[in-house]
C-alpha cells in the first residue's frame, strides 16, 4: 500500500504496487460510447483501459497482474456512489479505488456543490480509513458544450472542493478540468456529454499519469485518427438526445434504472483490442 500527498498540482508518492483496482462512478466510468467492437454495448471505457495499463505495469514490475472490478452504472449520482458503491467496493478488498462522480448531480437545477462535496468527502474518508488508495476525479470544464456553459460556476466550486478533499485525504487527483484535449470536438460523442473512444484513451492515459504509472501502447489498439468524427445538427441533437433526456428528468427516471454493474466482481485484466 502506498501513501501520497497533493502539493499544488503535483502528486507526491512512493512507487505504486496495486493488485486490486475497483472503479466507481456513472456512465463515463461505465464506458459509455467506447464500444469494445463496432458500435453499442458492451462498453469498454477509460477505467477498463486504465486497468490494462496498471496490469501491464504490474507485470513488468513483478510478474503478477492485477484484478479489476467496475461498479459504475449510468445515471448514478453522488449519493449512489457514497451510499452503495463505496461499501460494495470495500467488500472487494481493493488497494486502489477510482471515484469519478458529480456530473449528473450538477446538471440538476437545484444542485448544491458544497453539499455534494461534503458527501464525497465522507465517502473518500471511509476508503482512506480502510487503507485504500484513491484516485479522485474532479469534473470536466462545461464550456465545451453550449448548453452546459451555464453550469460552469457551480462546477468550478465543486472542483475547488475536490482539490481540498484531495489534499486533506491524501488522494491521487485526476484533473479533468485541466485536460486541454477535451476542447476538441472529436473527443465527444454525438450526445455531447460522453467521450468517444479517443476521449476515453486520453482519459486513461491521464489517469495513469496521475497515479505515477508509465503508459505503454497496447498492440492492436485502434488510433483516434482511424475513427471518423460523427456529428449531428443542432436539431438532430435536440430530438435524438436532449429532449429524451429532459423527458427522463421530468419523469424522474434514469437510463440506469434496473441496470447492474458490468463487472461486480474482480476479474483478471484483458488488454483492450
Amino acid at each position: 500500500m502506498v501513501r501520497c500527498a497533493v502539493r499544488g498540482n503535483t502528486v507526491l508518492m512512493d512507487r505504486p504496487g496495486w493488485t486490486r483496482y475497483v472503479a466507481l462512478g456513472d456512465s463515463i466510468t461505465e464506458g459509455f460510447c467506447d464500444p469494445i467492437v463496432g458500435s453499442g454495448e458492451p462498453w469498454l471505457g477509460w477505467a477498463d483501459r486504465l486497468a490494462a495499463i496498471l496490469d501491464g505495469n504490474a507485470r513488468l514490475g513483478n510478474g503478477d497482474g492485477i484484478r479489476y472490478a467496475n461498479l459504475a452504472v449510468r445515471g448514478r449520482r453522488v449519493r449512489d456512489v457514497v451510499d452503495e458503491q463505496i461499501p460494495a467496493a470495500l467488500d472487494l478488498k481493493p488497494d486502489l479505488v477510482s471515484v469519478m462522480v458529480g456530473g449528473n448531480d450538477l446538471m440538476t437545477p437545484r444542485s448544491d456543490p458544497d453539499a455534494l462535496a461534503d458527501r464525497i468527502d465522507l465517502g473518500v474518508r471511509r476508503l482512506r480509513e480502510a487503507g485504500v488508495d484513491v484516485l479522485l476525479a474532479n469534473c470536466f470544464d462545461p464550456q465545451f458544450a453550449l448548453f452546459l456553459r451555464p453550469l460552469r460556476g457551480r462546477a468550478a466550486v465543486f472542483n475547488a472542493h475536490m482539490w481540498s478533499i484531495a489534499r486533506t485525504q491524501q488522494t491521487y487527483t485526476l484533473d479533468l478540468w485541466g485536460i486541454r484535449e477535451f476542447r476538441d470536438r472529436a473527443m465527444w460523442s454525438q450526445d455531447r456529454v460522453h467521450l468517444t473512444s479517443a476521449g476515453h484513451r486520453v482519459l486513461a492515459r491521464r489517469a495513469a499519469s496521475s497515479l505515477g504509472v508509465p503508459y505503454f501502447e497496447v498492440p492492436g489498439e485502434p488510433t483516434a485518427a482511424a475513427e471518423p468524427v460523427r456529428t449531428l445538427t443542432t436539431m438532430g441533437w435536440l430530438t435524438t438526445h436532449a429532449l429524451p433526456w429532459v423527458g427522463r428528468r421530468l419523469r424522474r427516471v434514469s437510463t440506469g434504472d434496473g441496470i447492474a454493474a458490468k463487472l461486480p466482481m474482480p476479474i483478471t485484466v484483458v488488454p483492450p483490442r
